[in-house]
């Protein structure tokens, strides 16, 4: 029990609340997600695919309550038409994103070894010297340039492929799919197919890293990649075929999520130029600052992934019934002023900043290592190297991505 949840049932039943897909450009809030924390910390909503409604809890706290409560299932999701934002994206069985404990301690475990610190610290060296290329480069050709075709794109495809041990030859070959999975403009069939291209794609690269006589006459064990930890892991029979291929496609598409995130970030920073000069005056001032603009970016549009309530549970007042499908808005956390004072301020002097940005409890993201290195190394590359760095067009006039799962800028056109 928390304070946050009690026994008593004293709120009535909200009503359901629509919540179409809008195509959101600049970084300002979802309208439609201010007027239902507004409304309550518990609001019930209806997304436009799927069937029926699902409840939303939008408050920091009780976030924290239902991503860390047994009593909030993922794995009972499956096989459920839950309403959601996009109509692909529907959870199958052996996805480390819809398993609870154990099974997904026992998954995450098989590619630990890559995604702790001590993992993704091996790759800060290769992953600085791409970037001082990418920029060499960038600044040889001179301004304007799209910041997002010439660095905040390639450099996380690199960065992530050689996490995922993806040759260089099928970097682009996997970017099209990633783009194809994370935009719903396309239709559903063709994210679907997508899916299942990356899918199949996966299966065989695992399947040679777990056959000792594979493709280069070794196994995966001692290998530090992720398809070699998932080779490997089923080679022991640690986990499936099946399960291998199910935790790969998502780490590889978080990993180019991080293009969208930084892209915001340095939206920002071009818009408010007080702020970017602070991060070129206080480089000690740095990671504080990401923090900040890691608690502040709206990441997504909507919501992200379901549970499903396996008992009855009362969050502040309001009973949420066995068999209730359950939301959590980590964006709507980050702007809760009990724990965030102005929340609608960008003050790279907060502390403490407990932010959700990665997530919470078991489900934290597995890519949040690597994507707070590639941030870092963006940040300080591009303000120190670019000390003029500013948009090279009016703040209106750069396009948004439309129909994306996640938000951020399709081109950054700037100058310096």
């Amino acid at each position: 029990m928390t304070t946050r949840e009690t026994s008593a049932e004293t709120a009535p039943v909200p009503p359901v609340r629509h919540w179409p897909a809008l195509n959101l450009t600049g970084v300002d809030f979802d309208p439609v997600l201010t007027e239902l924390m507004d409304e309550g910390p518990v609001t019930r909503i209806q997304l436009p695919n799927g069937e029926g409604w699902a409840w939303l809890v939008t408050r920091y706290d009780d976030v924290r309550l239902v991503t860390n409560d047994p009593r909030f299932s993922r794995a009972a999701v499956v096989g459920r038409q839950v309403t959601r934002l996009a109509p692909h994206f529907i959870p199958q069985p052996g996805a480390m994103s819809f398993a609870d404990k154990p099974d997904h301690a026992r998954l995450r475990r098989a590619i630990a070894p890559a995604i702790t610190a001590r993992g993704v610290e091996r790759l800060r060296a290769g992953a600085r010297e791409t970037l001082g290329r990418m920029v060499d480069e960038l600044i040889a050709d001179g301004p304007p340039a799209d910041l997002i075709e010439r660095v905040l794109e390639p450099f996380p495809i690199a960065v992530i492929c050689e996490l995922m041990g993806v040759p260089a030859a099928d970097r682009d070959l996997m970017h099209d799919w990633t783009q194809g999975i994370l935009s719903s403009s396309r239709g559903a069939a063709a994210s679907e197919q997508a899916k299942r291209d990356m899918e199949e794609y996966f299966a065989k690269l695992i399947a040679e890293r777990a056959d000792p006589r594979g493709a280069d006459g070794a196994d995966g064990e001692g290998r530090e990649d992720i398809v070699s930890l998932l080779g490997a892991a089923v080679g022991r029979g640690d986990i499936t075929e099946d399960e291998a291929m199910a935790i790969a496609g998502p780490v590889q598409i978080g990993g180019e999520a991080v293009t969208n995130n930084v892209g915001q970030m340095f939206y920002i920073l071009c818009t408010r130029p007080r702020l970017m000069e602070r991060l070129r005056e206080e480089p000690g001032l740095r990671p504080q600052a990401l923090d900040e603009l890691l608690r502040y970016i709206p990441h997504r549009n909507a919501v992200g992934l379901s549970r499903i309530a396996t008992q009855d549970v009362v969050i502040r007042g309001v009973r949420i019934r066995e068999g209730d499908p359950v939301y959590v808005s980590y964006l709507a956390a980050n702007r809760d002023p009990e724990v965030f004072p102005d929340p609608e301020r960008i003050d790279f002097d907060r502390a403490p900043n407990p932010h959700l940005a990665f997530g919470n409890g078991a489900h934290y993201c597995a890519g949040a290592v690597l994507a707070r290195l590639e941030a870092e190394l963006l940040v300080d590359t591009l303000v120190d190297r670019l000390p003029g760095l500013r948009l090279a067009v009016p703040p209106e006039e750069v396009p948004w991505r439309r129909g994306a799962l996640i938000r951020g800028p399709e081109a950054l056109p700037v100058t310096w």
